[in-house]
């Protein structure tokens, strides 16, 4: 019996390390993998994944680094922006590598979430990701950033940019990318967080989708290559 319990908790032991292992990235964002990969909670007290399916499938895996900066952020926003919700989208495989039908999202860097709205009373709102609609990346927004009864809440979506790279410099990372759809900049950057934004990396060019119901973030975390 001692035996068994010894061989039990030495499994318990092997089992937390296993999870509390710091993950590896190999590569770029658009050609790697990631080893010791991190699976995102489906949900927070501020924040849900966008599709219970792909949690099932293990669509929202990161590098242990990423997973860490965006809890920090979420638990930032609990204080900094109270009554916004938000939603994550696409992350990455287990282990990286081809992620269809994104160019990125290969070795844990890369994020994608989902504007966060404002419904037509005005009140914060999680933006409706159904399978009938991509799981919401077919969402479309229109020149005003309304999207039906929802409008696009910069000023919530300024403040998690902002916590996001506060909680990354705080563990010596950084944000290497946005895309965002540029038509929106001016609005976004107009917010109270704006000037703090400008020191982020907005891509300029014209991405192969547009970026409207969704912004992308790649995470500066060292890798391998």
């Amino acid at each position: 019996m001692k035996t068994a319990r010894i061989v039990s908790a030495a499994l318990l032991a092997a089992s937390a390390a296993l999870a509390n292992a710091a993950s590896t990235c190999h590569g770029t964002v658009n050609r790697g993998s990631i080893e010791d990969s991190v699976q995102l909670p489906s949900e927070g007290a501020n924040y849900t994944a966008y599709s219970g399916l792909a949690v099932a499938m293990g669509r929202n895996h990161v590098h242990s680094e990423v997973s860490a900066i965006m809890l920090d952020a979420y638990a930032r926003l609990e204080r900094a922006a109270p009554d916004a919700q938000y939603v994550y989208g696409e992350t990455g495989n287990e282990y990286g590598g081809r992620f269809r039908p994104h160019r990125t999202h290969q070795n844990g860097l890369s994020v994608d979430y989902f504007v966060p709205v404002r419904d037509q009373d005005g009140h914060a709102a999680r933006l409706p990701t159904p399978a009938s609609q991509r799981f919401g990346y077919d969402i479309e927004f229109d020149k005003d950033a309304r999207y039906g009864g929802y409008s696009i809440d910069f000023v919530a979506m300024a403040e998690h940019l902002y916590q996001l790279d506060l909680a990354a410099r705080a563990r010596g990372h950084g944000i290497a990318l946005v895309i965002f759809d540029t038509a929106y900049l001016p609005r976004l950057l107009a917010t109270p967080r704006g000037a703090a934004l400008k020191k982020l990396k907005f891509m300029t060019g014209k991405p192969w989708v547009r970026h409207d119901e969704h912004y992308h973030v790649d995470f500066a975390v060292p890798c391998t290559r």
